[in-house]
């Protein structure tokens, strides 16, 4: 008997962090919560981290999800602006990690293909089928219809053969 796998999915940023979780059971998905954890842009670069971290611990604790999935980091023209991507992206996956949540991680592209699919796209194509996949769905920004797309990539991908391979192995 197949289980119901919670899934939160995080797309990482240093002023919106977006987070979206669903159930997955088998090829259905349920939409359960979204919202994004904003910093102060106006504080230090630590304390921003802090804030991240502290909403994104609170959310993981309150849901209680099995799995995340974390957006990858791409690189963009501006150095600076990736390092910080980058900080916060650590925030995103060191939270799950340290609740003690398997943490996979997809390209921009391919939750875009496992979405709406094509490897590209905007916010506005993935915001719409969030809400097609999950009509159930609310989210108070861009960043959490990400999320919700990330934690959909990750049930579609977790389905495959390869995945479950790799889970097991990971297990032994």
């Amino acid at each position: 008997m197949k289980e119901t796998i919670r899934i939160i999915g995080i797309d990482p940023g240093l002023r919106r962090t977006g987070w979206g979780i669903i159930e997955s059971l088998g090829n259905s998905l349920r939409f359960v919560a979204a919202g994004t954890v904003r910093s102060d842009d106006k504080a230090a670069l630590a304390s921003r981290l802090c804030q991240l971290h502290d909403g994104l611990a609170d959310v993981i604790h309150r849901e209680m999800p099995h799995e995340a999935a974390v957006e990858a980091t791409f690189v963009n023209k501006d150095a600076t602006a990736t390092l910080k991507l980058g900080q916060a992206r650590g925030i995103a996956m060191l939270v799950p990690a340290r609740a003690g949540l398997a943490v996979a991680e997809y390209s921009p592209n391919a939750v875009k293909k496992a979405v709406i699919g094509v490897g590209h796209g905007d916010k506005k194509q993935i915001a719409m089928m969030v809400k097609v996949l999950l009509p159930k769905a609310g989210f108070d920004s861009a960043d959490a219809a990400d999320a919700l797309a990330i934690a959909i990539c990750h049930a579609h991908h977790r389905q495959s053969p390869a995945y479950r391979l790799a889970a097991l192995a990971a297990q032994a």
